[in-house]
């Protein structure tokens, strides 16, 4: 025998009651249908490579420094570009905070090698590589992140 929802139970205007699979049709002719669900917003931002992408990696024998600056109001946005980036081969020696803010990812060539930050740049999904050599830093490359700029989904390890 099945059992029913009970409908001795009063429903105030404005408050939802969760109806069972057999109950919904009643549930419906009261009028406390559910809105239907609003689709999820399309995720903007970068385009990651893929995880074998040879180009998304620093060169073979070559140890490249970066530095990672976070030029948004995003707090440890800096933090998981670091992550990342560590992830996939290269060597963040620095993180830090840019004062000034930004939308878009700029990628800074400090030691004379472009073919770097554009495989840096291309790591990060993306971004307006720039020369702009530095040689009192200990550094080959630095990441300016935007606001444009979101960390790849995670997988979840409890």
């Amino acid at each position: 025998m099945r059992r029913r929802a009970s409908a001795a139970a009063a429903v105030s205007p404005g408050v939802a009651t969760i109806a069972s699979s057999d109950s919904a049709g009643a549930a419906s002719k009261r009028g406390c249908t559910a809105p239907p669900a609003a689709p999820a917003p399309a995720a903007e931002g970068p385009e990651f490579p893929a995880a074998g992408d040879a180009l998304a990696a620093p060169p073979a024998g070559a140890r490249v420094r970066v530095e990672v600056l976070n030029a948004t109001t995003v707090r440890g946005l800096g933090r998981r570009a670091t992550f990342y980036l560590r992830d996939r081969g290269w060597d963040v020696v620095a993180i830090g905070t840019s004062r000034a803010g930004q939308d878009e990812v700029v990628v800074l060539d400090r030691s004379g090698h472009p073919e770097w930050a554009k495989r840096v740049a291309h790591a990060m999904g993306g971004g307006r590589v720039e020369s702009r050599p530095d040689t009192s830093r200990y550094l080959d490359v630095t990441v300016i992140l935007g606001g444009s700029w979101r960390p790849p989904p995670e997988p979840f390890h409890p």
